[in-house]
């Protein structure tokens, strides 16, 4: 004989990852489970009805999956004769009887905006990108967010690198956790605001110290909820920190957000212009079509603080100067090596802070050349249509 509270003792035994803990813990039980007999067919039928945070829950399949096999699995024991052990009556037996499961999901959110309608508040996209790592483009990124933010703008920043998430430690937030709020019927996640920025990153949700060993599909998964499950709200400007190169995670973008256009880092050095031009390729290729803003020559030249005044080209002399000559594009900022950058970005105080020095004034200067070439952008280019790429 099968009974509700057994149901639910099976699912008290599935823990959803989202709280990490189980299912009844987690009130994620709509109703009490329905146990139903039919002599005709000779059939039980257990109905459960879960209640997930939203329809887009990177959980939902995994749970339901693991709550099915625990029925199951209580089930057999019940025919085994061990419920029996505690008092439950084994005269109506699972012994040769077909046991069917029905797992319903309902949402405590109203449904995602479908992809078109998403950020309807956000003026500008902007993708930094870099074609190679360990260019600075995420040192570019976040000094540039704040830059904007000073100059009176709503920003908010996304870090998309879901292996290697870095502004969390850059914006000296490590061990902040966003919070849900509620709005519009849906349950949406705060984003942490720091020096004027909002900021979201992978970084918030997973253990600093541990490697995010994730396929493509969970990664993109992941990000589409920091992107359209986020409440961004207004901004005048939405930075995209993208990760190195060209891969899945800039499909998922161009996919999902229409993009103003893109801010590629490079250093002066051959080897990271190579792949700066793969960068700008992609962004120009025909099923893309997205504007680059234009280049930002990061470690341009190194600058010892005991003699301001030097330069030492250490990777090059304005290689990515030539480079923007080249594809007819702006040069919008040259950033020197110095090491306070290098500090400032490890203490989580980022150099734009301080408008007082020159790698403050750098990155003043940068925003406000990104906020005339948008404006130049906009102006003269349609908007930008979210890309199809099978």
């Amino acid at each position: 004989m099968l009974y509700p509270k057994q149901i639910e003792e099976a699912l008290a035994t599935v823990t959803y990852a989202g709280t990490k803990k189980n299912i009844i813990e987690s009130g994620m039980l709509a109703d009490q489970p329905s146990v139903a007999y039919d002599k005709e067919t000779d059939t039980w039928t257990v109905k459960v009805v879960l209640l997930f945070p939203r329809d887009t829950d990177p959980f939902l399949k995994s749970t339901v999956k693991a709550a099915e096999a625990a029925i199951r699995y209580y089930c057999k024991e019940q025919e085994s004769g061990s419920w029996e052990q505690k008092g439950v009556s084994s005269a109506s037996s699972l012994s040769n009887k077909e046991l069917k499961i029905e797992i319903q999901t309902e949402f405590k959110s109203a449904p995602r905006p479908e992809v078109g309608k998403l950020l309807p508040k956000v003026k500008n996209i902007i993708a930094v990108s870099s074609g190679k790592g360990g260019v600075g483009k995420s040192t570019v990124a976040a000094n540039l967010a704040i830059a904007l933010a000073r100059l009176g703008y709503k920003v908010g920043l996304l870090d998309t690198d879901i292996f290697g998430p870095s502004m969390p430690k850059m914006f000296d937030v490590e061990d902040e956790r966003p919070y849900a709020v509620e709005k519009d019927g849906r349950q949406l996640i705060a984003p942490i605001e720091q020096y004027g920025v909002k900021l979201l990153s992978i970084g918030f949700f997973v253990n600093k110290d541990t490697a995010t060993l994730w396929r493509g599909g969970m990664a993109t998964s992941a990000l589409k909820q920091l992107i359209a499950d986020a409440d961004w709200d207004e901004l005048d400007y939405f930075i995209l920190d993208t990760p190195p190169g060209t891969s899945d995670i800039h499909l998922t973008l161009l996919q999902t957000l229409a993009i103003t256009g893109a801010i590629i880092v490079s250093t002066p050095q051959q080897v990271a212009l190579a792949d700066a031009r793969k960068g700008i390729d992609m962004y120009r290729n025909d099923k893309v079509n997205v504007p680059i803003l234009g280049l930002v020559e990061n470690m341009a030249w190194f600058t010892p603080a005991e003699l301001p005044e030097n330069r030492y080209y250490i990777f090059g002399k304005e290689g990515t100067k030539h480079l923007a000559e080249e594809m007819h594009l702006p040069l919008l900022a040259q950033i020197p090596l110095v090491q306070s950058i290098c500090d400032n970005g490890d203490n989580g105080t980022p150099a734009a802070l301080d408008e007082n020095t020159a790698t403050g004034q750098a990155f003043l200067a940068l925003a406000q050349s990104v906020v005339t070439v948008v404006n130049r952008r906009n102006k003269e280019q349609p908007a930008t249509k979210i890309v199809t790429i099978d």
